[in-house]
């Protein structure tokens, strides 16, 4: 009997040491590199995202010179140059209702390595549907004299709003020194709707360091905007503003003292908005001859319910687990927030502080990432367990993006005023391209075999899928995202959106049936990315055109 019991230990611990273990969080270094700083990028196909940078002296090519756009292949990790015409640096940027990608604004400056760059910080950037899954023939369209802004504006933001036009707010004229010494204090459309732009009061109010605004459309139609430390809701169609609380404790979380924001996942009947901000940096002096690249950023996230009752509370403070300047917050399609990037001390920008870091304002790189979990108990939300260490510094200039494939897309980080790479340099130019994967991308997976083109609002749809067998219990919890996978720029994810949509699987777990956001102010209508999740289990996104693709003006 003891050598049998001596044998089956053996084997329980033989099968144990030969059972696969658990997938974790991964980052993928992809072998090829960016070829331009990916300091913006934005998902415009199912295998494409759009990457800009600076009119620089990057190492990819187009037209004899420095390319400053690029097609990255999410399918191959594959980069192709684009030509542009005017200086995208520190853009801003979104898919219009026809799926339309407009680039809005950007540097004022030229580059001595190309004399034909044209000013940016009154451009618009223009790049159509793209049917090849390659990019071949695709290409940014420009018409300086006849296609512009109504305001010269650098470090703006945009978003999607409900009829699928842009609104565009903020930023400034031209170079200023540190914050917003020259500022656009207005908002504007695209296309447009007045023949100028709309003052703002709220932008007054939160000079100077309120450059890239985080901006959300509400599912009312309205715009909630934090800048600096101030917050308001921003009524588009009368043309009002309703002055909210301050961020808690004096903290500020825009350009340049970076926290991010993102607008909660919107859930039926009610589709009730929550904001979350975290990081920035407590802080009185914005003098940068008085602050540090070692001043410490501030852990704080602060989370606020707009309704009633929800303003009338005020914002709810947690903390992260360490302090993060310039770190960025994207969803997963299960609701859970990634928090990204970013450093434990310093501020934005490039060498204004007397004790840069060669030429960045930042030190201490945050590589390991977060999870946020909403609706979890306050002070248990984030967590980083089980999650990998990037190795590679994202800080000033940095982009990340949700995927059509599930995973994100890490690239970019540049505190240096143009191409710096080299021994000994701490923040180089950063051309090395990741993705982070998440635990479901190494299981059996859900899939959506098909969906119709065009989504209608109010709508049923059934679709067919196709289940794995561990997925496919009576009681799991199924989740089916509506998402927008936004525009990533300087720790901020414009137009980033999730509405989950009331759902169910068929008995014979062969179809999904679904129904569409009511209108387009709880969806703006335009690209929209489907994921079916199965006991947090995701599937590839299905992209589709959330209404009817018209472009805009539309209300639907």
């Amino acid at each position: 009997m003891k050598c049998s019991t001596y044998l089956v230990g053996s084997l329980f611990a033989t099968l144990a040491a030969a059972a696969p273990s658990t997938p974790g969080w991964r980052f993928d270094l992809k072998q090829e590199r960016s070829g331009i700083v990916a300091l913006e990028s934005i998902v415009v196909s199912p295998t494409l995202v759009v990457f800009f940078d600076r009119a620089s002296d990057d190492p990819l090519q187009i037209n004899n010179h420095s390319a400053w756009g690029a097609l990255w292949n999410l399918e191959t990790s594959t980069v192709r140059p684009v030509n542009v015409l005017t200086n995208s640096f520190c853009a801003s940027g979104a898919l219009l209702s026809n799926g339309t990608m407009a680039s809005v604004g950007g540097d004022p400056n030229g580059f001595p390595g190309n004399p034909d760059i044209r000013p940016g910080n009154q451009a618009i950037r223009i790049f159509e549907p793209c049917a090849s899954p390659t990019g071949d023939g695709c290409t940014v369209f420009e018409d300086p004299e006849n296609l512009h802004l109504q305001e010269k504006r650098w470090y703006p933001s945009s978003i999607r709003i409900f009829d699928g036009s842009l609104l565009i707010v903020g930023g400034m004229h031209e170079d200023t020194p540190f914050y917003d010494t020259d500022p656009a204090l207005s908002f504007e459309f695209f296309p447009p709707k007045e023949s100028t732009p709309r003052p703002s009061e709220f932008l007054k109010r939160s000079l100077p360091s309120n450059l890239f605004p985080r901006i959300f459309a509400l599912p009312d139609g309205k715009v909630f905007m934090v800048a600096n430390n101030q917050s308001i809701i921003y009524d588009i169609e009368a043309n009002t503003e309703r002055i909210l609380p301050d961020v808690p404790n004096n903290v500020r979380v825009t350009n340049p003292i970076d926290g991010s924001a993102i607008l909660l996942p919107l859930s039926p009947p009610d589709f009730i908005p929550e904001v979350l901000v975290c990081g920035g940096t407590q802080t009185d002096p914005l003098d940068p001859s008085l602050l540090s690249s070692q001043t410490p950023a501030t852990s704080q996230c602060s989370r606020i319910t707009l309704t009633e009752e929800g303003i009338a509370k005020g914002w709810e403070v947690e903390h992260m687990l360490e302090g993060r300047t310039m770190p960025e917050l994207v969803h997963l399609p299960n609701g859970q927030v990634l928090i990204a990037n970013g450093a434990r001390s310093g501020f934005a920008a490039i060498k204004q502080v007397p004790d840069a870091i060669g030429n960045s304002n930042s030190d201490h790189a945050v590589l390991v990432p977060s999870i946020y979990t909403p609706d979890r108990p306050l002070g248990r939300r984030i967590s980083n367990a089980g999650m990998p260490s990037s190795g590679i510094a994202r800080v000033y200039h940095s982009s990340i993006t949700l995927t059509p494939q599930g995973n994100f897309l890490v690239a970019g980080s540049n505190p240096n005023a143009n191409t710096t790479v080299g021994p000994g340099i701490k923040f180089p130019s950063e051309f090395r391209v990741q993705t982070l994967d998440p635990p479901f991308m190494f299981v059996p997976r859900p899939k959506i075999l098909s969906t119709p083109e065009k989504l209608g609002f109010n709508k049923t749809f059934t679709v067919p899928i196709s289940l794995p067998l561990e997925l496919t219990r009576a009681d799991a919890k199924v989740q089916v995202s509506l998402m927008d996978l936004g525009f990533s720029s300087h720790a901020f994810h414009s137009s980033a959106r999730l509405v989950f949509m009331d759902a169910k699987i068929s008995g014979d777990r062969k179809s999904l049936t679904f129904t569409t956001p009511p209108n387009g102010r709880v969806f703006p209508p335009g690209p929209a990315t489907v994921f079916l999740t199965i006991d947090d289990v995701s599937s590839e996104g299905a992209w589709v055109m959330m209404g009817s693709g018209n472009p805009p003006p539309t209300l639907e």
